[in-house]
């Protein structure tokens, strides 16, 4: 069996610069975990929701996927929510998405890509509703970046439907939804100006009357 020893030294490394600068950061790490944010971000290996934020482990609940996609029928990401709103109590739910993302590309293509293309559907969907909006730009940069702030405004709503949130909206709590894009190129975060903080911002359509 093969051992990846490089990553275990660099824990090693990384634990003990921790301690040295705060001794008691484990210990008070292990008691609770307690944070104000839930990030929904994705996969790609270049976009860590803690360092692109700057906060410490403990600080942000993640779940991650490719193109940060929120699917009603995926139970992994409901139940992330679910922890997240009712047993962390979070107080922001954060969708980020990415300029460059290969799973958006991959969704403006017709090539096939094996498993993965039943995952895209859901993007391709999301481009099909604006494709006119899309398909009058004449720069293809700008296309797929357009795809991925509309792909991260449609899961910002399929967040909203959910019954976690809107059973945590009709429960008072004090929830918000907020959609944000992060540029690699330059490390800034964008705000997209998207953020739902109760049921009177949703439609009628999507609105559940929950007992």
């Amino acid at each position: 069996m093969k051992v990846l020893k490089k990553l275990f030294e660099k824990n090693r490394e990384w634990a003990e610069t921790i301690k040295s600068e705060n001794p008691d950061f484990f210990t008070d790490l292990a008691q609770l975990q307690a944070p104000d944010y839930l990030w929904i971000g994705c996969s790609d290996s270049r976009v860590s929701a803690n360092q692109i934020v700057n906060l410490k482990p403990g600080e942000v609940f993640v779940h991650r996927n490719i193109a940060n996609v929120v699917v009603h029928t995926d139970l992994n990401c409901l139940s992330v929510i679910q922890f997240a709103v009712e047993v962390l109590q979070v107080k922001h739910i954060i969708v980020c998405g990415h300029y460059g993302c290969g799973g958006i590309k991959a969704a403006m293509e017709n090539d096939t890509h094996g498993l993965i293309d039943n995952w895209l559907r859901h993007i391709k969907d999301v481009y099909r509703y604006h494709q006119n909006e899309i398909d009058a730009l004449q720069d293809e940069d700008k296309k797929l970046q357009m795809l991925c702030e509309k792909n991260v405004v449609e899961q910002v709503a399929n967040v909203c439907h959910t019954t976690v949130v809107q059973e945590a909206w009709r429960a008072g709590r004090a929830l918000s939804v907020h959609g944000w894009i992060y540029d690699i190129a330059d490390g800034i975060l964008n705000d997209l100006d998207i953020c739902v903080s109760g049921l009177d911002q949703l439609s009628s359509t999507h609105l559940l009357n929950i007992a």
